[in-house]
């Protein structure tokens, strides 16, 4: 049998970044968005007709705006994004970059049409930290074909510094109708 040491200061001392969070049931969102045009489906979210997708609770990031091809998104970033290492982990920035490119080539599909991402590449810039201040991610759609899309989302800084940089493939997935 193993044990584990306990430092019963160092656990006082986290006893104070605590924190707990809630979700709706995504179920509710993914059947509308089958059912609605991108732009309709992100305006019924935003309006609050549609609970946020989980991940959004999960890394406490926000849509500013989702439509005609362009997803904008902030993240204030906190210890709790944390690695190791003491910076934001490059997951979430990640995630936030996939979110954007995503939400951007949805904004643009008929009723009855979705998305997988097929790809992610994330170039990280400059490093983030609680300290950055509010990160703003903006994702394009740079190409939208019949099958599929491409995306592109750009991270700054409030100073207006680039942070990161991705480009993402998406499969588009259309109704036999459409």
């Amino acid at each position: 049998m193993t044990q584990h040491a306990q430092r019963p200061s160092q656990l006082d001392q986290d006893a104070d970044r605590l924190r707990t969070y809630s979700w709706h049931d995504p179920a509710i969102a993914a059947a509308a968005a089958r059912e609605l045009a991108g732009n309709a489906f992100f305006a019924r979210i935003t309006n609050g007709e549609l609970p946020v997708p989980p991940i959004m609770e999960t890394l406490g990031f926000k849509a500013l705006s989702v439509r005609d091809g362009v997803a904008r998104f902030e993240l204030d970033p906190a210890e709790m994004h944390y690695n190791p290492i003491g910076s934001v982990h490059g997951g979430v920035i990640a995630t936030l970059c996939d979110s954007a490119c995503g939400c951007a080539v949805h904004s643009m599909l008929p009723a009855g049409a979705y998305y997988t991402s097929l790809d992610l590449n994330v170039k990280f810039l400059r490093p983030v930290s609680a300290d950055t201040g509010p990160l703003l991610c903006e994702g394009t759609v740079l190409h939208l074909g019949a099958r599929s899309a491409l995306a592109q989302a750009t991270l700054t800084g409030p100073d207006g510094k680039l942070h990161a940089q991705a480009t993402s493939s998406c499969m588009i997935f259309r109704s036999a109708q459409g």
